[in-house]
């Protein structure tokens, strides 16, 4: 990866406690697709970018084996954290230099993560370790779209004003997350590719959402330049949910609403 923005540990402490998982029914499509274009048995998954396991975890009933990987070892040192998976096992790596065989993996991920990837180098090192008829799956979401809600209280306009204090810092990667990885889709050279899209629904604290809006890239260069006006931005925001919403505490659930995507592609014969 091009970019070293999630290496500190109190960055990693957060992207820990506050992001989530993929939801399962992405993650159930992947492995769908896998059993469609390779067939069973699924040995070796490899998720790139990893930073604190949270997709590694959720692959991990499917595969003999996950490997996550991450540039930042704080990031890693959360993930190892967790217990109750014997079958992840991390280290640090960049996803433009593999530390694998030819043609022994059958699923390369990322998730989040491959807007930061070097496009040419990341695609050149996937088609030499996957195996034959092996995936790649690249899921994210788009923030372009979330919505908020509380009962039939809508919480988007007060999101928007926060965003657009932050868009400053955005590095360029950000903007092809936000465009689904459309280029990166087109310089896939495989044949068999596609395009997914989901539309996610579920529940989140006032607090939890700001935590994991203090995980964000852009929010961190903020909190890098002025600490106290991004600590600022944080309060003032939850302040102004709440009020909006007529209660007091950050622990009440929000509905959101988030805009998925998955590339998936298939390794010729």
């Amino acid at each position: 990866m091009a970019y070293r923005l999630f290496e500190g540990k109190d960055h990693a402490s957060i992207y820990q406690k506050y992001r989530f998982m993929p939801p399962d029914e992405l993650k159930n499509i992947i492995i769908q697709y896998l059993d469609k274009k390779k067939g069973q048995p699924h040995v070796l998954a490899v998720d790139l970018g990893c930073g604190t396991g949270q997709n590694a975890r959720l692959l991990a009933p499917h595969f003999k084996e996950v490997v996550g990987m991450d540039i930042s070892e704080s990031q890693l040192e959360e993930a190892r954290a967790v217990p109750g998976y014997p079958n992840i096992k991390y280290r640090m790596g960049k996803a433009e230099e593999l530390p694998f065989p030819d043609g022994s993996v059958d699923l390369l991920t990322a998730a989040s993560a491959a807007h930061w990837f070097d496009q040419s180098r990341f695609l050149a090192e996937a088609s030499r370790v996957l195996k034959p008829r092996g995936c790649v799956a690249l899921l994210g979401f788009s923030d372009r779209n979330t919505k908020l809600h509380y009962q039939d209280c809508g919480l988007n306009h007060i999101y928007e004003e926060m965003k657009r204090v932050l868009s400053p810092y955005a590095a360029n990667p950000v903007a092809k997350n936000e465009s689904k990885l459309e280029e990166l889709y087109s310089a896939i050279k495989f044949p068999e590719k596609e395009r997914i899209e989901c539309i996610q629904i579920s529940s989140i604290s006032v607090g939890n959402l700001l935590g994991f809006v203090e995980s964000w890239s852009i929010f961190q260069a903020y909190k890098k330049k002025d600490p106290k006006a991004a600590e600022d931005l944080l309060l003032k925001t939850q302040t102004r949910f709440l009020e909006e919403m007529g209660v007091i505490s950050p622990d009440t659930e929000i509905e959101q609403e988030l805009e998925y995507y998955c590339v998936l592609a298939s390794k010729p014969q």
